[in-house]
């Protein structure tokens, strides 16, 4: 692998790596800060995903690590995830369900980005990104169920 390829995929493992911090943050604040009964599914499942996304977030951090990147810290960091701040009516449970499926729907469209990027050069790399992707892809499918009892009402 040229020196150049290995920067690349570098830089899109840290920016997977970032967005995952940011869903932390924003998956944490949104399963404390909503209020209601309607609310109480989503912040178990909430609060339940920050640890998945966590460890993800470990995953990308290492194997950055190991294949000679920085890990970004708070300071390298630019988050933009608009759609998943938590809402001013703190009962609009919609609000978040839907800031959960961009922001799933981001992940997948960055990993499968990493997953292209690494074929045939970086199988480690590749399989690892294969393996968050399909948790990705599971999060985004609750969410889009919850969504569909939600509109219902």
């Amino acid at each position: 692998m040229t020196d150049e390829k290995r920067a690349q995929i570098i830089a899109a493992l840290q920016k997977s790596y970032q967005m995952e911090i940011e869903t932390i943050v924003n998956y944490l604040a949104n399963s404390i800060a909503l209020d209601g009964v309607r609310a109480e599914e989503i912040k178990k499942s909430l609060a339940a995903d920050v640890t998945s996304e966590l460890a993800h977030a470990q995953q990308l951090a290492a194997r950055i690590k190991t294949i000679g990147g920085q890990i970004p810290g708070s300071k390298a960091m630019q988050f933009h995830q608009d759609s998943l701040q938590p809402p001013e009516d703190l009962t609009d449970v919609v609000h978040v369900i839907k800031g959960v499926i961009a922001a799933e729907d981001a992940a997948v469209q960055q990993y499968n980005l990493v997953i292209k990027l690494c074929d045939g050069l970086d199988y480690v790399t590749q399989d690892l990104c294969i393996q968050i992707l399909g948790d990705e892809e599971n999060h985004r499918r609750e969410f889009m169920g919850f969504l569909k009892e939600y509109e219902k009402k």
